[in-house]
């Protein structure tokens, strides 16, 4: 299967890409070489080994289980954040972000 300057006008076309004239003939010819690179990858033996491909979906990777556990703080809470209700840190607010008094 060959890839045409039609072919590659089409698909530009569809992307709503703009591809000049002068550039059309390398884009064929790098289409071609991929097409040509994956029916050689085609054509390689796979040794047999279909198994991976013939799995079904919920044989994959065994999860691991979920488990929550609260981090160790290494500094007190009190060192790097002296203000805080009801288990949440309070932060001051900037100065460039104070109210300007127009309403917004």
């Amino acid at each position: 299967m060959a890839v045409t300057p039609d072919d590659v006008r089409h698909v530009a076309a569809l992307a709503r890409l703009g591809i000049p004239d002068q550039a059309l003939a390398n884009y064929v010819e790098q289409l071609n070489s991929i097409l040509a690179h994956m029916d050689a990858l085609q054509r390689v033996p796979s040794g047999g080994n279909d198994a991976a491909v013939d799995a079904k979906p919920s044989a994959g990777m065994p999860l691991r289980e979920d488990r929550i556990a609260p981090v160790a703080l290494t500094i007190a809470r009190d060192r790097f954040a002296p203000m805080m209700r009801e288990g949440f840190f309070l932060v001051p607010r900037l100065a460039t972000h104070e109210d300007s008094g127009d309403g917004a």
